[in-house]
């Protein structure tokens, strides 16, 4: 049934906008702001564009919640409140002590859709995941695609199932005790589908990021781009139920204020914690190595609740590989000497030399001052996977003793643990760069431009994944009937056993970096961490290895392979394996 709605959209540019509803086109009045506005009737359903200037092609809402027909076609009216929750019971869950699950809707399932994830939600439970961290999942041009490349940050893609499916996954994932992190881009938009810079001046002059043009957060007409910035975080996590975001790049926001919008952001999002009164929480991906990010407002940071860990990353990943090519180049020469520094410190480039970047980079964590929970850490994500030229994961590589060695590094690390989907049993399956632009040709050059870059570092072109040809993304896709399989269902086991270990042991999950410490023997590829009375102890090398500890041991907690042999302060390791002691 129709009844009178007010139409609203902040449109500077153009000298006129008019509004078509369900096929009727009426007038707009401007305001003194560039506000456009007309009160008319319209179904709770009605789809809707607007018509700019002289042009008679109806544009999607920039703020539009539901988009049918794809990026290039009408909005069409959404209420989120019509939604009936079951969360009623859900009071959210801090990040502290938490396991996250980063996956893509696109390729967690075979069907790629939301409702299908709900399904397998209870393997997250059974594992003891504590976040799902969605990417992703804002309105982009095509059918499947990474999600960076999203045009419309208030729609949910359609091909996922839309909104309405959206509100079920959340759902789904709170009744079952599971948090959500959605994964938000704020620092560029995407190639095809981007009409609003014929709305508003969206973008910076003469700005520009490695994706594109910059976003406009502190020129001219800036305030209303940060509000549509700031407005759309505060619609996932109020009207959407979701309990935190991950922030895309955030090195990517330019904006010269002497409030910069991530402090503008997380003064907001606490506000709204208050009135919702849950925890919600903010999670930067940052190249910076800047403490400042997740240093508290008051104590002069921006107040983002956590941050990735790249350095532990990179440490971990030579280590495990060998690899030293680019950015790998400086944690392959430091050795278990650089795992060290990021078990203890976040950051390895912490104003050291970074030959990669060619300067000093980095500035040290206040150990005693700023947890370990307030930086993820992780074996793998879907940057280091799927920017690989082939988009390998590291069981394309690495031995089952040494993928499970990682995971209880991981898993026993002072931060907060994420997972990549399927990681938890060594998934055999690629996560390749796949896209679907409708545009032929944004479609030849982001393909042409893919296996350009990889040519230039010694790949044949030929062997570089096109991302437009629907069988990567296929290729991309879980398969699922691999967990009941060997090493599949051993390392799933692993995985369990240590994320349960976290739980029942609170020196695992003690956010004092300033007492965890190190011990380490490059020749002979073991390594210790000490976590109160606890040492992990990793043996990295194809041989049994001696280690002597610093206070006897006098139990195994946990071992990824064979029991290792307790002697005193003497542990016999076998190789390729790692093991959780006691000491008291």
């Amino acid at each position: 049934m129709s009844a009178p709605v007010e139409f609203a959209v902040w449109a500077p540019v153009p000298e006129r906008v008019r509004l078509q509803v369900d096929g009727t086109v009426h007038e707009m009045r401007r305001d003194d702001t560039g506000w456009w506005r007309a009160e008319v009737e319209a179904a709770p359903e009605a789809d809707y564009g607007y018509l700019l200037g002289d042009d008679d092609t109806p544009r999607p809402d920039p703020r539009s919640r539901r988009q049918p027909e794809g990026v290039h076609g009408l909005s069409r009216r959404y209420d989120p409140a019509t939604y009936a929750w079951g969360d009623r019971a859900w009071t959210g869950r801090p990040l502290a002590g938490g396991v996250v699950y980063e996956l893509h809707v696109g390729t967690f399932t075979p069907e790629g859709t939301l409702d299908a994830a709900i399904g397998r939600l209870d393997h997250l439970v059974d594992l003891g995941i504590d976040f799902v961290e969605l990417l992703p999942v804002n309105g982009f041009d095509g059918t499947h695609n990474w999600g960076y490349d999203g045009v419309l940050w208030y729609a949910v893609q359609e091909s996922y199932g839309g909104p309405a499916a959206y509100q079920r996954f959340v759902d789904a994932c709170h009744q079952r005790g599971l948090g959500v992190v959605q994964d938000v881009v704020y620092n560029h938009l995407g190639p095809s589908g981007n009409y609003l810079p014929l709305f508003m001046p969206v973008f910076s002059e003469g700005g520009a990021n490695t994706w594109g043009s910059s976003v406009n957060l502190s020129g001219p007409d800036s305030d209303e781009v940060r509000r549509y910035i700031l407005d759309n975080a505060l619609m996932w996590l109020r009207d959407m139920h979701v309990d935190g975001l991950r922030l895309d790049a955030v090195h990517a926001l330019v904006d010269e204020r002497a409030t910069h919008v991530l402090e503008e952001m997380a003064q907001e999002v606490d506000r709204l914690s208050v009135a919702v009164g849950r925890p919600l929480t903010l999670i930067a991906e940052s190249d910076l190595n800047d403490p400042r990010t997740v240093t508290p407002r008051i104590a002069g940071g921006l107040g983002i609740s956590a941050q990735w860990s790249d350095d532990f990353h990179h440490a971990l990943h030579s280590t495990l590989t060998g690899e030293g090519q680019g950015y790998y180049g400086d944690f392959a020469a430091a050795g278990l000497s650089g795992l060290a520094k990021t078990l203890t410190g976040a950051f390895f480039h912490d104003g050291a030399w970074s030959s990669f970047r060619r300067r000093h980079h980095g500035r040290p964590v206040d150990t005693a001052a700023l947890p370990g929970w307030k930086f993820l850490g992780y074996l793998q994500d879907h940057d280091q996977i799927g920017n690989r030229a082939i988009g390998d994961r590291v069981s394309a590589s690495l031995s089952p003793g040494l993928l499970a060695v990682g995971a209880t590094l991981v898993l026993t690390s002072p931060f907060t643990p994420m997972l990549f989907m399927g990681e938890e049993w060594g998934a055999s399956t690629p996560w390749q760069f796949f896209t679907s632009h409708t545009d032929p040709e944004i479609g030849r050059a982001t393909a042409e431009g893919r296996k350009g870059e990889f040519a230039g570092h010694g790949w044949d072109a030929d062997e570089v994944p096109d991302p437009q040809d629907p069988e990567t993304f296929r290729r991309s896709k879980l398969d699922w009937a691999e967990v009941q399989r060997e090493p599949h269902a051993h390392l799933l086991g692993v995985h369990r056993a240590l994320i349960a270990l976290r739980r029942a042991h609170p020196d695992l999950v003690d956010p004092d970096l300033s007492s965890v410490a190190v011990s380490w023997d490059d020749a002979d590829r073991w390594l210790v961490v000490h976590r109160g009375s606890l040492r992990i102890v990793a043996n990295l090398s194809g041989e049994p290895r001696e280690v002597d500890l610093d206070v006897p041991a006098h139990d195994v907690l946990f071992a990824s392979g064979e029991l290792p042999a307790l002697d005193g302060t003497t542990v016999t390791v076998p190789p390729e394996s790692a093991a959780v002691l006691t000491t008291a």
